[in-house]
């Protein structure tokens, strides 16, 4: 019934994304109420997805414009 760190995070995004089964979440349930830095974790996940979900909610698209993006393989390309 116990479950490590690593398996909680990987049912915590799958619960994001309404994928974990009812299963999943009693086991993330129980180990979130035992272990602080998981649920830390749970709960700055829920933040990210509501501020990703306000911002695609607003239809906004950002993305770099073509100069931007040779600048940064550029960049890229140099550390490499």
């Amino acid at each position: 019934m116990k479950i490590s760190c690593d398996e909680a995070t990987k049912i915590c995004d799958k619960n994001q994304y309404g994928e974990a089964s009812f299963w999943d979440k009693i086991k993330l349930n129980i180990h979130l109420f035992l272990c602080e830095k998981c649920g830390l974790y749970s709960k700055q996940n829920k933040i990210l997805t509501k501020c990703y979900d306000a911002h695609k909610g607003a239809n906004n698209t950002h993305c770099l414009s073509e100069k931007d993006k040779k600048n940064l393989e550029k960049e890229l390309k140099a550390r490499i």
